[in-house]
Parts: C-alpha cells; structure tokens; sequence
C-alpha cells in the first residue's frame, strides 16, 4: 500500500511516498505559482523517483499552507502535528521540535507517541524565519545557501539587536556602511534569527531530545548559534530536515491506511 504526504509551504514544496513502513522517495522543489501546481509539480517528481503514478497512492495527506487546496490528497494536518510526527518516526527519542520555516518558526513539544503535547509559533514577523535569513543574505551579497558557513569564518561579529526584520535590514545596512566583515555580519545575523528563536522558546516545556526541522536547518550558522544559546546538541534524524512535514503528513496517511484496512477486516 502506497501513502504519500505533501507540504505545500511559503516558499518550497515537499513531498514524501512511503509503501508500508519504508520511505521509498522524497522531493523537495521551489513553490510554483499557486499551491495546486506545487503539489501537482513535488508529487509527479516523486513518484518518478518512486517509479509509480498517482493512480498508485492509496493515500496522501496534506500539510503546510496550501494543505487546504491540494486535491489529490483525502486529509490534510497541521504543519505542526506532521513536524512532530515526521521527527518521531524519524528519531522516537525526540520530545521537542523547532522548526524554522520560510514565514514561521515553531517550537513543539511531544509525547512519548509523536503527539503534540503543547506549542508556540511566530506568523506575525519575518524575524526568525527562512524569508528574514533570504533578505538579509541579499543585502549583504551572499547567496542563501552560504550565509551558514561564511559565518563560520567571523572573528569579531557583530550584534544586531533590532527584532524586526525590517530594522534588521536598516541595522546591517549600517554595518556595512561602517565596513564591517561580510563574515562578521552574517555571523551577526544567524545569531540574531538565533536569539529569537530561543525568545520564542522559552514559553514552551523544551525536553530532551530535541531536533531541529525546516528549511534553516541547513544553516550551520544558526544551527550553531542555537545550541550555543540553549546549551544543547540537536538530535539527528537520519533523514533530510526539510521533509519532516511531509514525512510526518505521510506517517499520517499511513496510520489511515492501516484503519482502513483493519476496518476492513472487520466487516
């Protein structure tokens, strides 16, 4: 039986296809210009990886913004429940989830079954989020993909301490007109979409182990900044963190599976 999970969200699109328990082929795409022709676009490369057709999917789940307009898929979930599911089938020592995501970051705490037990989430400001981190590696000249390690090169960072994202780029802009480092300043940025991160966290019960998700996980820079400010080491998850929505949006569609099924026996 083939499930399929999908996560449309702000600026990526994901997908993940397991038959029963095993993950058999995972995707992750920019985001077309409407959340249909990104599900429609990460699924079809997918199940190409797969070597199947969306005939073959008994079951998909949706995630993410766009979970509500996805039409090959029979329910939908909160990113929030799939983060936390997706990183404790990945890893069923994990009790918290941070996940900085393109236009949010959440911090979850869960159970000793994958279930959300409590949350705090930032949708209101780009700070300490995947689009801040994009804005301010433009400003700087950096492309995205190299702020974490041209932070790692930084010997005498700076401080940014403003908490909007709009200040934030007001503030490096200063930086950069007093000839600061490149280094020094992207050093200076990944901590402070750090240091918000931490902020937010400290409203929810953080317990060991704790894994990180989304698409800032990559960056080493905040990565980095994050264990040094809460004192920690991330737990790996043995699998990309990007797709842990829809890894956790497959698990979903599975669990219905295996309902069906058994109800089936039933009758």
């Amino acid at each position: 039986m083939i499930a399929a999970g999908c996560d449309v969200g702000s600026l990526t699109a994901k997908a993940v296809i397991m038959k029963g328990d095993v993950v058999i082929a995972t995707k992750i795409i920019r985001d077309r210009s409407t959340p249909v022709e990104s599900a429609r676009a990460v699924m079809s490369e997918a199940l190409r990886e797969a070597g199947l057709v969306f005939q073959n999917i008994n079951f998909c789940c949706s995630t993410g913004y766009g979970r509500h307009s996805i039409p090959f898929a029979l329910m939908n979930m909160s990113e929030i429940s799939c983060h936390a599911m997706g990183a404790f089938w990945a890893e069923n020592s994990i009790r918290t989830v941070i996940d900085i995501g393109g236009q949010d970051c959440k911090v979850i705490s869960l159970d000793s079954s994958g279930r959300v037990l409590d949350f705090i989430m930032n949708d209101k400001c780009a700070a300490g989020t995947g689009r801040s981190l994009e804005i301010l590696s433009k400003c700087i000249g950096v492309p995205l993909e190299k702020l974490g390690p041209v932070s790692l090169k930084s010997w005498r960072p700076v401080l940014i301490t403003n908490k909007c994202s709009i200040f934030m780029e007001l503030e490096v802009l200063q930086h950069m007109y007093k000839g600061k480092r490149t280094s020094d300043i992207a050093y200076g940025i990944n901590d402070a979409v750090a240091r918000r991160v931490v902020s937010l966290g400290r409203n929810v019960d953080m317990r060991y182990e704790v894994a990180i998700t989304g698409g800032v996980s990559k960056n080493v820079g905040v990565v980095r900044n994050l264990e040094k400010l809460l004192d920690i080491r991330f737990k790996p998850l043995g699998v990309d963190p990007q797709i842990i929505g829809a890894l956790g949006a497959a698990v979903f569609a599975s669990l219905e599976l295996k309902k069906l099924r058994n109800a089936e026996v039933a009758i």
